[in-house]
């Protein structure tokens, strides 16, 4: 079975899809021991990430195990995160507390 998407850490609330992914389509990851399996809520680009769980305004995002941003809005599971819902930390205060390659 081809693999669509990956989870980089445990810990992390998004996934990467490894392929153009449809909405309705069900895709399940796996790191260490945990598992997921969600339905999307909308199409997902190639390399782009949804949300493996329902994400709070203001609530940090992770990917890495580390906080790659924060939710702009409520995320609801199986939806695309991108900048449309999530202002991103790449170039933010975090480096201070996780270093200059977080």
């Amino acid at each position: 079975m081809e693999r669509r998407a990956i989870l980089l850490n445990e810990q992390d609330d998004v996934a990467t899809a490894l392929i153009d992914l449809a909405k309705g389509d069900q895709v399940s990851v796996r790191a260490g021991e945990r598992c997921v399996e969600v339905t999307l809520q909308n199409d997902i680009p190639f390399g782009h990430k949804y949300a493996l769980r329902d994400i709070g305004t203001g609530e940090d995002v992770l990917k890495y195990g580390l906080p790659i941003g924060q939710a702009l809005e409520e995320v609801k599971v199986g939806s695309w995160v991108h900048v449309h819902n999530c202002r991103s930390e790449r170039f933010g205060h975090r480096h201070q507390k996780y270093g200059v390659n977080a």
